[in-house]
Order: structure tokens, then sequence, then C-alpha cells
């Protein structure tokens, strides 16, 4: 009887530490849900440590494991405004807010890379005064996010298309990335005016031109080469594991379309500024249940 006793006040101290530590560290709401979530999250990837150690073969594409390069498509925040009855930026406002507390969970899990699609080539469709807003907001958050970016030894890049953009945005863009391009171990990039399709082009005439002044032989161009041309060299790890799109739509919509070939697409029917952590827990033992094969048999 007493030794029963034992083993339950155990497992109850053992199951309040995990609740201590994921309120504290992640600040998710503290219940018995997100605990085990976490606990999840945790025992896949002890799992594939013992059996990377003792040799198991084929451990890494058996179980999964935690990207270094997490994708997220921002979507949602327009309808997340109309809910509740408010105007498209405050929805842009709660977009933004709950970019920066992401940002920080990711990291906190071991993410090595976060890459957002925050305005695509065809955003530029958009009303004009919602294209201003959004311009001024990417602005607003270099502004205010550059301190803890500095504090956390943050990386900062932004990808795109850089003709279009504001030039009081463009000194803002070049300020951050100056200021943190010597970090290397967390990494945010930023898609501002980014198609994929425009950046596959651009590397194809990037090495046409270096072909053309004969810097390279045609015969030299293969896949290692292309993705040095790609946007995505400023990152060490381009191609994501992970691409999370939220609201429930189901497409890339011209997001990394060379660096997705193998990606695991995750397609979550929650906003994007409802897309907390639970949800982030959720969608990584997702991935980690996932076996990836990239095209062999296991």
């Amino acid at each position: 009887m007493v030794s029963l006793l034992s083993v339950v006040l155990t497992f109850l101290a053992l199951f309040l530490i995990s609740g201590l530590f994921i309120s504290r560290r992640l600040k998710v709401p503290l219940s018995s849900k997100n605990i085990l979530r976490f606990i999840k999250v945790a025992a896949y990837d002890d799992a594939e440590e013992r059996n990377e150690k003792g040799g198991a073969t084929g451990a890494k594409e058996k179980r999964g494991r935690m990207p270094k390069h997490v994708a997220v498509i921002l979507d949602g925040n327009r309808r997340w405004a109309e809910k509740r009855g408010l105007g498209t930026s405050e929805g842009h406002e709660a977009g933004a807010r709950r970019l920066a507390e992401n940002a920080k969970d990711c990291f906190a899990m071991g993410i090595n890379t976060i890459s957002l699609f925050a305005f695509s080539t065809e955003n530029w469709a958009r009303p004009e005064d919602e294209v201003n807003y959004l311009m001024a907001l990417f602005a607003k958050y270099l502004k205010n996010e550059m301190p803890n970016l500095r504090r956390d030894k943050i990386k900062i890049s932004v990808i795109g298309n850089r003709e279009k953009i504001p030039e009081s945005l463009l000194g803002l863009i070049r300020e951050a990335e100056e200021a943190t391009k010597s970090y290397i171990r967390k990494q945010i990039i930023i898609a501002i005016d980014y198609s994929g399709r425009f950046d596959i082009l651009q590397a194809c005439k990037s090495l046409a031109e270096k072909a053309k002044k004969g810097l390279i032989q045609v015969e030299d161009i293969d896949e290692t080469t292309m993705e040095k041309e790609l946007m995505t060299k400023c990152c060490e790890f381009p191609n994501p594991d992970l691409m999370i799109r939220t609201s429930g739509e189901q497409r890339i919509s011209n997001f990394f379309l060379w660096q997705s070939a193998y990606t695991e697409l995750y397609f979550p029917n929650v906003l994007w500024p409802d897309f907390g952590e639970a949800e982030y827990l959720e969608a990584l033992t997702w991935y980690q249940q996932r076996q990836r094969r990239f095209g062999r048999r296991i």
C-alpha cells in the first residue's frame, strides 16, 4: 500500500514539474492537455537519441525530430478582425504581436531558423491604404524588436524583390541586417515582396550571366550551385523541414517553391493571431510523427 502511494505521489510530482516548466518557459496555459503534448514531443526526441546512439538502422527516417527550419505562411489576420468586428489594421497588429511571441517559443524549443511569408508579390494588388499600413507595420516591428534581436543574438534577414519597398523601410532593413549579421544560432527570415517563381527566375538569370562571362561552365550547374543563387543562401538551413500555413487554406501560394520540395506541410484550421503556444506544440507533435523518406523506401 505504501509502495503504491509512493508511485502515485511520484507521478503527480513529475506531472506538476512538467506543468511548471511549460508555463514558465513557453508561457502556455497550465493544463493537462498541454503538458501531455510537451511530454509527447520530448519522448520522440529521447527515443530518437537512444536509437542513434545504439546504431538503430534508419532511426532518423523512422522517427521524427525537431525541425531546424520552420517556415510559416501568416494567414488569417483579416478574417480574425472581421470575426470580432474590428478593422483590417487591428487584425494585422494582432498578427504582429503573435509573431513576436511565437518566435521566442520556436527558439526556446531549439529551432534554428524561422521563415515568415509576410508579404507576397501578389499582395501589392491589395487596397493602397492596406499596403501602406503593412509597410509601416514592418518598419514599426523592426524598430521595436531591434533591442530584443540584439539581446537574444537573433540574425534578421529580409528576402524578396526590394525595388518597390519604400526607402524608409529599406533603410531599417539594412540597419537590422548589418547589426545582426554576425549571429549564427538563431535566425528570422522575413519574406517581403517575395515570389517563389521570381526567386528561381533571378537565380537562373544570375547563373546565365556567370556562364556568359565564363565564370562557370554550364555542365557545372547542379542543385547545389542553384541553391547558392536562391535568396535563402543567407541561411545555414535553406530548405524548411516544416511549413505551417494557418487559417485552413491548403496551398503554399508561391512561397519557397524550390526549397519546399520535401518540406512537411501542416495546415491547421486556426487563424494566425490565434496560433499560440499550444497550437505550435501541436504542430511539432504532428511533425515528429511524420516519416521523412525523401523519396527513399524505408
